[in-house]
This record gives structure tokens, sequence and C-alpha cells, in this order.
């Protein structure tokens, strides 16, 4: 299937809401348990940057289950950023260890950490330019950061990502169903992200097919 790219940011408020009240405590609680399994004996302390951190779900996850950690997360989306925002609002021991900041990459400026880990969720898949993620990561990344990024991956077909929707996400409002099918139709195939990593000179971080619509690509630099 060719890939249909959909808008870069949720900048709609509904849209955001709704993607926030859903349930994906499956899907992005699996996101611990698939980081530890790709670095099983990285003990995660120190300084960690998520890329499109959306309304935080991730985020606030990976803060929980790496109390040692400190993160930062960034978003273009400012509707988002304000659910994150509230989110660890409701979370008093988060506060001091999860910051947010607005910004696009490339323009934004990111703050100068000697990075523990770079990661991302679900965001490779919004960019019409997936060189913006690959020279983020490149640019923020020292010697022996740690990098892990989790994105759908394109279906063979549309009705194939229809029955994904249907068989995943049938039990959701429209508006998510409608998204879902988007950034199914949006994301990547493995072969096209090792072309992205080549180009980027990132060699070294390994794509893996994690089911049959989810892809990682991990590894330390």
């Amino acid at each position: 299937m060719r890939r249909i790219p959909e808008p870069e940011l949720m900048d709609d408020p509904e849209q955001a809401l709704a993607y926030a009240q859903a349930d994906f405590s499956a899907a992005h609680g699996a996101r611990i348990q698939m980081f530890r399994s790709l670095f099983p004996t990285l003990q995660l302390t120190g300084a960690v940057l998520d890329l499109g951190c959306g309304s935080g779900d991730v985020l606030l996850r990976f803060a929980r289950a790496f109390p040692e950690a400190c993160f930062v997360g960034v978003d273009g989306s400012r509707p988002m950023l304000e659910l994150a925002q509230r989110a660890i609002h409701a979370e008093p021991a988060l506060r001091d260890r999860v910051q947010l900041q607005y910004g696009i990459i490339p323009q934004c400026a990111l703050p100068d950490e000697p990075w523990r880990l770079i990661m991302s969720h679900s965001l490779l898949h919004q960019l019409h330019e997936p060189q913006v993620l690959w020279r983020t990561v490149a640019d923020c990344a020292d010697s022996g950061c740690a990098v892990f990024v989790a994105d759908l991956r394109r279906p063979p077909s549309e009705p194939d990502a229809r029955r994904l929707v249907q068989a995943t996400s049938k039990d959701e409002p429209e508006i998510l169903q409608r998204d879902f099918f988007n950034s199914l139709c949006a994301a990547f195939e493995p072969d096209e992200v090792r072309a992205q990593l080549a180009a980027a000179g990132l060699r070294q971080l390994q794509v893996r097919t994690q089911d049959p619509f989810h892809l990682s690509i991990s590894g330390l630099l």
C-alpha cells in the first residue's frame, strides 16, 4: 500500500481529549516490557528525552517504572501538552522528575543534557519528513545514549488496515477509529525505516517487527 501522510500535529482539543481518554493501558503498558526486552542490562538513570510525548501517557509510565531517571517531554501540540500537564499535577511524586516543553522539531531548542535515553512513541508515522526525527536523535545523542522508538507499521493494503481497526478498536469512539486508520496508512514499513536510518548515519539502530502493526527501532549510539 502506498503511504498516505496524515496531519503532523493533533491541534484539535476534541481530538486530543478523545485520545487522552482512550484506554491504551495494554498497548502503552507493553512499551515498558518492550524496552526492557531490548535493553535487558541497561540501568536507566539520568536524563531521558521523549520526542512527541503527546498527552504524556507513555512518558508517565516510564517515569513510574524508572524512579531514578528524570524526563523531558517535548511536543508540538499545545492541547496535548495541557493534558499531559494535568496528568503530572495529578501525581505529586512525579512533578520534580517530569518536565514538559512545547516545541516542533527540528526548529525548537532542546535542553542540552547528557541524555541517557532518547525515546519516541507514535511520532514517526506523523512526520511528513521522517529525517526530522532521525536528525534530532543524531544531534542530541552522545556516545552511549540509548535510542528507543516504537511506532506503527503500515499494513499491506487499506482493507487490511480497516480489518485491524475493526479487530482492535471497534469499541472506541469513531474519531479514534478514524485516526487509527489514518495513522496505519501513514506508517512506514521496516525496510523504509532502515533506509531512513542509513541516510541519517544511524545504521547501528535495529528495526524489529513487534506484531502485525507495530515496529521498534533501538540501539546504543
